[in-house]
């Protein structure tokens, strides 16, 4: 593993992190979509089940925690709904741009600098681009992008939370926040996604989305983070919203008009200026906790 430089595990999170939904994408033909965002969470929460055995932290927990975790996991699920409701009708690229807006309005907030006032203006910017493009098309995928992303927001700081607790950390949080998630859009989700059980290759796909979007990716980010500094992996991150559209161009032919070029390309700009002094590595604004999700 460490012969590998860390840019590389980088440069996989960030590939298998939008390829996931690529594929998810391409899957909508034979599965509904709030039916291939519960087989990504389910499969991902047993694999981390069996990895992780998270049930034996949780019997240690006291009443607080485990609120806290639960409120973690609905997020999570909320969140991961409403990505694929998003994708379903937008560009891959401009939900992912879409997405860090409030992460860099969270770091604005949390660190009051003329760097992060810049920071701001440019993903605002970009996102306004982006809506002035989108919206008049797809008003109702926008409002679900807009949903993720502040979703996307909560989920940051509720992970944050949780890493800064003494009793669950790391990959056990997310395993025991990958669960309730399973549960909490099990109502929603399993019924559309009943139909992937009797077709093995369908439910081969889900599997391989959830494998793709959350537990290469995060492996991958711990990997990275390890023997990255802050500041290099925070610029690195910028790079995602470009990543997503360049993977929307080669597996889903959505090429983007120069307007959204622009859009997302403001947003980059954005990602790559902001800077958060308080938030930790592992679980900085910018550290992309949505594993999975989006």
């Amino acid at each position: 593993m460490t012969r590998l430089p860390p840019h590389a595990y980088f440069v996989v999170s960030a590939v298998f992190h939008y390829l996931g939904p690529a594929f998810a994408v391409l899957l909508f033909t034979r599965v509904d979509v709030l039916g291939v965002a519960w087989l990504r969470i389910a499969s991902a929460a047993v694999i981390f089940a069996l990895w992780r055995r998270p049930w034996r932290v949780w019997r240690s927990l006291d009443r607080t925690t485990r609120w806290l975790l639960g409120g973690w996991g609905a997020v999570l699920a909320a969140m991961n709904s409403c990505f694929y409701l998003a994708i379903d009708r937008l560009p891959l690229g401009t939900v992912a741009a879409v997405e860090f807006l409030p992460v860099i309005a969270l770091a604005a907030v949390a660190t009051r600098s003329g760097r992060n006032a810049v920071a701001l203006l440019l993903a605002v910017g970009g996102v306004y681009v982006l809506s002035d493009v989108r919206l008049v098309a797809s008003p109702l995928g926008f409002g679900f992008a807009a949903a993720n992303a502040a979703l996307f927001a909560l989920y940051i700081v509720l992970g944050h939370r949780v890493a800064q607790s003494p009793r669950v950390r790391g990959i056990d949080g997310l395993a025991l926040a990958m669960l309730i998630a399973a549960v909490v859009a099990a109502p929603v989700g399993f019924a559309d996604a009943a139909p992937a059980f009797a077709d093995p290759m369908a439910l081969l796909a889900g599997i391989g989305v959830g494998v793709s979007s959350s537990v290469i990716p995060y492996v991958c980010d711990q990997l990275a983070m390890a023997r990255l500094s802050r500041a290099t992996y925070a610029l690195l991150v910028a790079l995602l919203p470009a990543t997503a559209t360049a993977i929307g161009i080669v597996v889903l032919a959505q090429v983007p008009s120069a307007v959204e070029v622009l859009g997302v390309a403001l947003v980059v700009a954005g990602v790559a200026v902001h800077r958060d002094r308080r938030a930790s590595a592992d679980y900085s604004p910018t550290s992309r906790r949505r594993s999975s999700a989006s």
